[in-house]
């Protein structure tokens, strides 16, 4: 399940990930992320992985790759939240190669991580 978070800028992609996520998950939002970079040409990505995270069903893995190489661009700051190691460790890994400025924060660090999230500057 993909929850909406509120409270966030409009220019922020703000979604909470619980259980495993699947194929109607992602369709659902999608139009909402679409929408947003209707309106702005750069999006933040604030993205909490709930405990229960169980990853992403393999009929969803498809769209949601697709999606988000078409769409890498048009993120300038990434925020994942997460007690999870291996999200650490793959965000050290993939922020060299890809755009934009990408942080992993414990849960712990949320209100943190949501301050940097909406902060002005790049």
């Amino acid at each position: 399940m993909i929850e909406q978070l509120q409270d966030f800028p409009d220019n922020v992609a703000a979604y909470a990930c619980r259980g495993r996520l699947t194929k109607a998950d992602h369709a659902a939002v999608m139009p909402q992320i679409r929408d947003k970079l209707a309106r702005h040409q750069k999006l933040r990505a604030y993205v909490v992985l709930a405990p229960d995270f169980a990853g992403i069903a393999p009929q969803a893995r498809w769209d949601h790759m697709k999606f988000h190489f078409a769409h890498l661009f048009h993120f300038e700051r990434g925020a994942f939240v997460s007690d999870s190691t291996w999200m650490h460790r793959a965000l050290r890994v993939l922020t060299p190669v890809i755009p934009g400025h990408w942080r992993a924060f414990s849960p712990a660090e949320a209100g943190r991580a949501r301050e940097w999230i909406v902060e002005n500057r790049r």
